[in-house]
């Protein structure tokens, strides 16, 4: 599993960055990832993005606002869904930051093109392959919830709501590069620049819509209606993340079967729409 040692890094995109990593890799494996691997590479994620973050201007009380909501999903299952909007509430102050995360990590996702996918599952159709990158994607994202969910039975937290970050960060890095290749299989793949393709992606991750369904525009600039709705979503994302803090290992229950089930309904949206465009559907 990808790692870096966080304490070296000193670039504002660290987070994005380490995440990416840990999204490209998680993704295209055939087998279950170590769990001990990758607890450790979202630490790095989590360790930078707790360090960024606080260079960002989250203040501590948005942090003692987050961990009050962690508390209270410890005290019991009945009071999880109070702790989650609490933690959430901590947490919308960093919203542009991660906003501006999501946005640095999309040209780091390595994007395997149409031929490169057809190569690695020989003897497949489109719709196979289709359906086992959903596949992957889901397991990948289940495994990031199962992991950081055991974080909720150590002693000590790492510091809250870093962890929610790192986890929010590496699952929307699994989905983004889920959409991508979904785009790059049925050969309708964004064009332009890197940077101009992670920005289609991001925006039909955003929208749950191929690239070619989105509605207003592609501009990500504070204020677009792009950007509004990214940030609704990572908003969403960020809540269903608190829920794997619930006690005694339960939250990594929850956190694997939520991404997993979100991420397969995600890749299922983005095959219809792709189906349709193409005629099939």
């Amino acid at each position: 599993m990808a790692s870096s040692d966080s304490g070296q890094v000193t670039d504002q995109d660290a987070a994005a960055r380490q995440a990416a990593e840990v999204a490209v890799e998680l993704s295209e494996m055939e087998q279950p990832p170590d769990r001990r691997r990758l607890t450790r590479a979202l630490n790095g994620v989590a360790r930078s993005a707790g360090r960024l973050g606080r260079s960002a201007g989250i203040t501590k009380r948005d942090t003692d606002a987050a961990r009050l909501g962690t508390g209270a999903t410890k005290r019991g299952a009945q009071l999880a869904r109070r702790g989650a909007g609490t933690a959430s509430r901590g947490a919308a102050s960093a919203g542009s930051w991660l906003t501006a995360q999501v946005v640095a990590m999309g040209p780091r996702l390595r994007i395997r093109d149409q031929a490169t996918l057809r190569a690695q599952f020989p003897g497949r159709s489109d719709d196979e392959i289709a359906a086992l990158l959903i596949q992957r994607a889901a397991l990948a994202s289940a495994a990031v919830g199962g992991a950081t969910g055991a974080w909720a039975a150590l002693p000590v937290l790492p510091a809250f709501p870093a962890e929610i970050a790192a986890e929010t960060l590496a699952v929307v890095g699994i989905e983004i590069k889920l959409v991508a290749e979904l785009h790059e299989v049925y050969g309708v793949p964004a064009t332009g620049s890197a940077t101009d393709r992670a920005s289609a992606y991001i925006a039909a991750w955003a929208h749950r819509r191929g690239v070619f369904m989105v509605p207003g525009g592609l501009l990500l600039v504070a204020g677009s209606p792009l950007a509004r709705q990214l940030r609704r979503r990572l908003a969403g994302r960020v809540r269903r993340s608190t829920f794997s803090f619930s006690p005694f290992f339960t939250g990594a229950v929850a956190g694997a079967v939520l991404n997993r089930g979100e991420t397969r309904r995600l890749g299922r949206d983005i095959h219809e729409d792709l189906s349709r465009r193409l005629g099939r559907g």
